[in-house]
This record gives C-alpha cells, sequence and structure tokens, in this order.
C-alpha cells in the first residue's frame, strides 16, 4: 500500500453529526427546529386571536371551578367520572341496580318482543355476574336472582293495559270537560242536547 491508498476514516458519530448540522447555519437542525418552536406557537396564537376563534368560549369570563379548594391527587378522575356520567360499581351492585329499574325500562318499550329481549337480556347479566370471577376487590356477593321471562312479559302487558286504560279514560274526561264549557248554541240548548 502506498502513502496515497492510505484512507483517512472519521468516526461515525462525527460523520452523523455533521450530517445533521444545517449546512447554512452551522447548528444541528434540532436545535434550530426548538428554537423556532416556540416562535412558530406564539404566531399561530396570535393568527388564532385576529381570527376570533378565542371569542365566546364556554366559560368565558367565568371564575375557575374548584380554585383554591384543597389539591385532591384524584381530581381529574372524579371530573371524568362526573362528565362522562361513568357507573363504578361492583357487578354485584350493578346488577342490583339493573334489576331495580328493570320494570321502569319495560314500560317504557311498547313491542313485547323488545319486553322480552330486555328481560332476557337482564337474565345474561346476571348469570354474568354470578358465573365471573371477580377482580380486585370483590364487593358484596351477587344475591340478584333471574327473572322469568314470560311471567314479566305478562305483567309488562297488564300494566301497560292499564296504563292504555287510564289515559283513555283521561283523555274522555278532558273532552267531557271541553264540551262542558263550550257554549251551546240553537235548539239544543233549550233541549239540554249537546
Amino acid at each position: 500500500m502506498s502513502k496515497d491508498d492510505d484512507w483517512e476514516t472519521a468516526a461515525p458519530a462525527s460523520v452523523r453529526r455533521e450530517q445533521e448540522r444545517d449546512s447554512r447555519t452551522g447548528r444541528s437542525a434540532a436545535a434550530a427546529r426548538i428554537a423556532h418552536q416556540s416562535s412558530w406557537v406564539d404566531q399561530q396564537v396570535r393568527l388564532a386571536m385576529e381570527r376570533g376563534e378565542f371569542d365566546n368560549l364556554p366559560g368565558q369570563g367565568k371564575p375557575i371551578e374548584d380554585l383554591g379548594v384543597e389539591h385532591d391527587p384524584d381530581w381529574w378522575v372524579k371530573k371524568l367520572v362526573e362528565r362522562e356520567n361513568i357507573a363504578l360499581l361492583p357487578p354485584a351492585l350493578a346488577i342490583r341496580k339493573d334489576d331495580a329499574e328493570l320494570d321502569g325500562r319495560l314500560d317504557r318499550i311498547n313491542v313485547e318482543s323488545e319486553a322480552r329481549r330486555e328481560v332476557e337480556e337482564f337474565n345474561a347479566r346476571v348469570r354474568k355476574a354470578i358465573y365471573t370471577p371477580p377482580v380486585g376487590p370483590s364487593g358484596p356477593p351477587v344475591i340478584t336472582q333471574q327473572r322469568d321471562v314470560d311471567a314479566e312479559v305478562v305483567a309488562w302487558r297488564e300494566r301497560r293495559t292499564a296504563r292504555i286504560e287510564a289515559q283513555r279514560a283521561a283523555r274522555a274526561e278532558r273532552e267531557a270537560a271541553e264540551a262542558a264549557a263550550r257554549p251551546q248554541r240553537g235548539w239544543r240548548r233549550f233541549f239540554g242536547r249537546s
């Protein structure tokens, strides 16, 4: 090997460093981006303010909620639960709550097949709560029983019929009161016919 054949090799780290440098300024590209990022963000905020995107925001002019209250490390979880209406009940209590609300849910249904399906889904949730092993703190035991689908549908039908009859009676009473309040005209007034 001659003297001219000797190659000068650079360490890989120094080559990488040279590639990352901006050829115009001699600074690394990452440092330049970081330096300009804050001015870019400020410019974007200023432009948004000029367009009016910050006008009429909810809560404008109102005090910040819970400012000055003791610091609660779980404040964000509590706000999330409140905002998203999340129910964090153990399975046994959630099933008890479903059981208490089932008749009300059934009464809002107008079709028998849907009422039957709702009771069957409730029974499936009860079975799942009974046979699923607890994870973490188990909470109270599941004591809610499954409901007899046919008996629940019969009870739903009876409540629905009673509700319809009550609505018909109220409508007939209202119509009779409106008819009595109307002034009678002509010959009907004399003979008492309406």
